[in-house]
């Protein structure tokens, strides 16, 4: 039986806290030869998990071809690899343009997702992003910037829907998202600041759509943050009624469960 080629790893971190890191991606640390991991975002104390001989590098002074040499360098050396990424690789992970460099020489590849900081946020929001006859839609977005988005998923666009909405990559853009999400939201609305959510640094701030240029400006938040909007942080905080869901209800029939009343 042909040997499986060993494959590089492109593994979740999760949020921050070492322990919302996955089973899956704490074993492949532990065996690992070489973590190259995103050292501008990822704690150091994700690595806590690594094994006692395993290298670390930090790819916040690498440019991709600094890292694809890396990598290829050890691979050739039949090393265990672990490309580590803050939160799940999936999402502004820049792991695309890795993988198909990687391929192009023979390289082959796999995920390990991970714990996203939205998730973390409402983790410790106790909120739901999905409410009956509220809203069914999460949208997880950033603003244009630096790297221009798409126009058609322009924030004005998205925030259109007022779906519930989770917008990364954007405190420094924070007066052209006050703007937009007081205009679909409403000025009043309340959303949350998550500031290093899971860090031993985490914050979470509450304010009103209208003051949420203040409340960053005030608490000297320039990075590292999401911003929450939608109904789900209000009901959160008690300013709305909520429906119950039809999953847990008594009248409800379903294929697990007859109604009772």
């Amino acid at each position: 039986m042909k040997k499986e080629k060993n494959r590089v790893v492109f593994a979740g971190a999760g949020p921050g806290d070492p322990e919302l890191i996955t089973v899956k991606a704490q074993n492949a640390l532990k065996i690992a030869d070489l973590i190259i991991y995103a050292g501008s975002l990822v704690p150091e104390a994700v690595l806590c998990w690594k094994g006692e001989k395993t290298e670390t590098q930090s790819s916040a002074g690498m440019d991709l071809s600094t890292i694809i040499e890396t990598i290829k360098t050890y691979h050739k050396r039949d090393k265990k690899i672990i490309r580590l990424h803050t939160g799940d690789p999936a999402l502004y992970g820049a792991i695309f343009e890795q993988i198909r460099e990687l391929e192009k020489s023979g390289i082959p590849c796999e995920i390990i997702p991970g714990v996203t900081a939205a998730f973390a946020a409402s983790a410790k929001m106790n909120m739901e992003y999905t409410l009956p006859e509220i809203t069914q839609t999460l949208i997880l977005t950033r603003i244009s910037g630096r790297t221009p988005v798409p126009e058609s998923e322009d924030l004005e666009k998205l925030a259109a829907h007022k779906a519930s909405m989770a917008i990364y990559l954007s405190i420094g853009h924070i007066q052209k998202v006050q703007k937009i999400l007081e205009k679909y939201y409403g000025q009043e609305s309340l959303c949350a600041i998550a500031y290093k959510v899971s860090h031993p640094e985490e914050k979470i701030f509450y304010t009103e759509t209208k003051d949420l240029v203040k409340t960053c400006e005030e608490n000297k938040i320039t990075r590292h943050a999401l911003v929450i909007a939608g109904e789900c942080v209000g009901a959160n905080r008690g300013l709305k009624n909520i429906l119950k869901s039809k999953l847990y209800d008594s009248g409800f029939s379903h294929g697990y469960r007859d109604a009772t009343k």
